[in-house]
């Protein structure tokens, strides 16, 4: 088996650079660009020195922000035949600690704020932490991916020497059951899951969206996500599979998001529906605004009517599709082409349809008392897109289901199927897991972490609307604490995009008649606390 093997994600890459070798494969800025060739030979070389003593890392950490070292850093892992394992450096350092240990990684690729990130590790004393692998590397690089040559590193991790020499002539064999990468997911016990990816789904995916979609190397992709995003999968490599060009979005292009776009030439956009609003609320999203998008995709929340609506108009020239599907699902697994008219007439609660399953995989409705349902339920799936399960399986419990002699994966998803089509619409989340900008959280892990700020006795949370989408309010009982106290302890324990916008102190919890939290009146008081 050749590691050029097809069913590989990284022979994506390498059919880009078959088709556009002196394209551009990442523009970062209008000034900077790396082609096809150059970050092709920069991976090998990486990847080389990854496996500089004869075998490969299990599983190499990409701790970078958007910067080449990001990009090329994904590309060595793969190459190296290690499982990649995308780190946001951005992140609290305890929570970067317990992936690192969870996921098993050997070996680190990091740009400068990475390797910041890797030292804060060790003065919170994961240098000690016998969790960590006892084989440790790092690869530490400039912005630009200029190796940075000075020979310290934070214990335990050792600097590796980069050597062109040593670089690999081609990338390491791969199975298709080999993991490509692993992401991790909000955990309801306060510990992330990791969901392991293999080539073999990532395989499947792409060949369905190359016979959906017409990209070609002379398309430019926005890359709004942040690389443990999954859906930041889906730009690198439908981009790179075309020979087209990635651009990362950079916060302050919404200021002036049109002219952004035709400066870059953006051809091909995808965010979450957030963008949308933003957009609007800044003025910038009139009729032909956006003429150089030709695809426009929204996944990671609910797309509302109204909001395809006005992109749409915005950037007539553009095909826009809503597309959905959970990590454990290989990035997406539907997808609805949006028509004014249709859509429209078949959303409900105001959203868009989030259309049929995908091409080789089987799915059922669950009633709420297990049974098989026919036009509502929670949406079950199973198929070659499927992870084969959590890093730990411990968390399979209630996430996968055993039926007709086959495994399938439990959403938590509300369905709708519209009559007399394949299509589904999306009603809600059965149990206290949401979609906020993207980021899937589990309420209770948001309630765990509240209730380890000093003086707080209990907490919970509640999902409100705000201006900007989907927000988080906590109502927690104790001692009454400034908002800033508490939302400055919980950002040494959660990611800035989980965190909570509003906190209220209450003498007590109301109860319903069962005595349990009335999570439905406090959602209706921060409705109303919040103006809605």
């Amino acid at each position: 088996m050749s590691g050029t093997g097809e069913h590989a994600l990284h022979h994506r890459f390498l059919r880009g650079l078959e088709i556009s070798p002196d394209g551009p494969a990442l523009r970062l800025g209008t000034a900077s660009a790396l082609t096809y060739r150059e970050a092709h030979a920069l991976a090998l070389t990486w990847a080389g020195a990854l496996c500089a003593d004869g075998t490969a890392p299990r599983a190499v950490g990409v701790l970078a922000g958007k910067t080449v070292p990001a990009y090329v850093g994904l590309l060595a892992g793969l190459y190296a035949g290690a499982t990649v394992v995308p780190l946001n450096p951005g992140f609290p350092t305890e929570r970067t600690r317990r992936m690192l240990e969870l996921a098993g990684v050997e070996a680190v690729i990091a740009d400068e704020e990475g390797a910041e990130a890797l030292s804060r590790l060790h003065l919170h004393g994961a240098g000690i932490d016998p969790g960590l692998p006892a084989r440790t590397a790092v690869i530490a690089a400039t912005a630009d991916g200029t190796v940075l040559t000075d020979t310290d590193a934070p214990a335990p991790w050792r600097r590796v020497t980069v050597d062109p020499g040593s670089a690999l002539s081609a990338p390491r064999p791969v199975a298709a059951e080999d993991a490509a990468y692993m992401l991790f997911t909000s955990g309801s016990t306060g510990s992330p899951k990791g969901v392991p990816i293999s080539h073999g789904s990532t395989y499947h995916y792409f060949q369905l969206l190359d016979e959906r979609y017409d990209f070609t190397a002379q398309d430019v992709f926005s890359q709004s996500f942040d690389l443990n995003f999954d859906c930041a999968m889906f730009d690198l490599f439908c981009a790179w599979g075309a020979g087209a060009t990635v651009v990362p979005i950079p916060p302050h292009s919404y200021r002036r998001f049109p002219e952004y776009l035709r400066e870059e030439g953006i051809t091909v956009w995808f965010s979450t529906p957030s963008a949308i609003s933003l957009v609007r609320r800044t003025g910038q999203l009139s009729p032909d605004s956006l003429p150089t998008l030709r695809w426009s995709f929204f996944a990671g929340e609910a797309l509302r009517c109204q909001d395809a609506a006005d992109w749409h108009e915005a950037a007539s020239g553009s095909r826009l599709e809503n597309i959905y599907g959970p990590t454990e699902l290989t990035i997406t697994i539907t997808g609805h082409r949006w028509d004014p008219v249709t859509s429209a007439e078949h959303g409900i609660n105001g959203l868009v349809p989030i259309g049929a399953v995908h091409p080789g995989h089987d799915h059922l409705l669950l009633a709420e008392d297990g049974s098989l349902a026919d036009e509502e339920g929670e949406l079950c799936v199973t198929g070659p897109q499927m992870t084969v399960g959590y890093l730990d399986p411990a968390d399979d419990e209630g996430r996968f289901l055993e039926r007709d002699g086959r495994r399938w994966y439990r959403t938590g998803d509300r369905m709708r199927r519209l009559p007399g089509s394949d299509e589904l619409i999306y009603l809600g989340r059965l149990d206290s897991q949401v979609q906020l900008q993207g980021w899937r959280v589990e309420l209770a892990e948001v309630d765990h972490a509240v209730r380890s700020c000093p003086g707080v006795e209990d907490a919970l949370t509640v999902v409100q609307q705000g201006e900007g989408g989907t927000e988080l309010m906590v109502f927690y009982t104790g001692t009454r604490t400034s908002p800033a106290v508490l939302a400055r302890a919980l950002r040494e324990i959660l990611p800035a995009g989980m965190l909570p916008r509003r906190y209220e102190h209450l003498g007590a919890f109301p109860l319903n008649s069962n005595r349990k939290i009335d999570r439905k009146a406090l959602t209706t008081r921060a409705a109303a606390l919040s103006g809605a």
